[in-house]
């Protein structure tokens, strides 16, 4: 892993998981990580309950926009999380895939993303213990 590892968040709309997860870890890295979100299929906006959802625990997902996945993006980064969307990715050597079966919080209310939104953190949090680990 390269001093400041990359982590690229892939999901068919980019409009939730794949958002709200680059918001943790925006949040709880900080700068040592270097954060990427993107989707095949981009959603005009981000889902409205998931960035309620994250505003609640102090995490500002406002500013992000869906953006398109590209070769590049995968190739520049480390590490590629698909989110259990059934997202297809590029495949490169030397890149570490994963794919976290989440439930999509698209026309879900608040009650049932805020139990995405725990499980994201979860998984962030051990995420970035093993990139310093790495």
């Amino acid at each position: 892993m390269p001093d400041k590892p990359s982590v690229l968040f892939v999901c068919v709309h980019n409009a939730g998981r794949s958002q709200m997860a680059a918001g943790w870890l925006a949040h709880l890295a900080g700068d040592r990580v270097e954060v990427r979100s993107a989707g095949s299929a981009p959603a005009e906006q981000i889902n409205p309950v998931a960035v309620g959802a994250m505003a609640e625990v102090g995490v500002d997902i406002t500013g992000a926009q869906p953006k398109i996945l590209t070769t590049e993006a995968v190739q520049d980064s480390d590490v590629v999380i698909t989110m259990g969307c059934g997202d297809a990715c590029p495949i490169f050597p030397g890149k570490r895939y994963e794919d976290w079966q989440l439930d999509d919080p698209a026309g879900q209310g608040i009650e049932a993303v805020r139990p995405i939104r725990d499980e994201i953190r979860a998984r962030i949090e051990k995420l970035i213990a093993e990139l310093n680990a790495g």
